[in-house]
């Protein structure tokens, strides 16, 4: 049995201790905001903070991390409060959305060790694969998620999840809400 503490949660897995943690995470814990990409660690969308390290969690073993604090996405936050998460999407960085927890993990570890990092670190730190090509946008907007946590920049929040379309609309004036039919557009 393994034991981790993960979202702030104590968890014990009844596992086999070489279950690669994507799927102790996904499967045993129904975290599914982590994600399953190429399975041996080279694009980035299984991500996860694992005691302040960006860590792949398809290439770590429940059995390695016995003690060890993991965040997911879920864990950062579940509203999208997190600077990063207002940054990229208040920037619309966010394309097809796969490879997006893997970055958001692997860049919230890297604010949480450099506040005002360059464009440089910025690029070696997030090495993970976005099929979308984001990269110049993401480097952008992870400067402005370091200035928001820093207190130098307010970003406007989105709608949050669950939000109906129409206060979202009313919130977000871009945002037009849908007809309800197919009829009136």
């Amino acid at each position: 049995m393994s034991r981790l503490t993960v979202n702030n949660q104590p968890v014990q897995y009844r596992l086999d201790p070489e279950t690669p943690l994507l799927w102790a995470l996904r499967d045993a814990s129904n975290l599914t905001g982590t994600k399953y990409g190429c399975g041996t660690g080279h694009c980035g969308a299984c991500t996860v903070d694992v005691d302040g390290r960006a860590v792949r969690s398809c290439q770590t073993t429940i059995g390695a991390l016995e003690g060890s604090f993991v965040t997911t996405i879920e864990g950062l936050s579940r509203d999208r409060s997190h600077p990063l998460q207002l940054a990229l999407l208040a920037d619309n960085v966010v394309q097809c959305g796969f490879c997006i927890p893997g970055i958001v993990m692997a860049a919230s570890v890297l604010l949480k060790k450099d506040a005002d990092p360059s464009e440089a670190t910025i690029r070696a730190a997030i090495d993970n694969l976005c099929r979308c090509g984001i990269y110049p946008r993401l480097v952008e907007s992870i400067q402005r998620a370091a200035r928001n946590a820093r207190g130098e920049e307010v970003i406007a929040a989105a709608p949050r999840p669950g939000t109906d379309p129409v206060d979202a609309a009313r919130t977000v004036p871009a945002l037009v809400a849908p007809s309800a039919k197919l009829s009136d557009r």
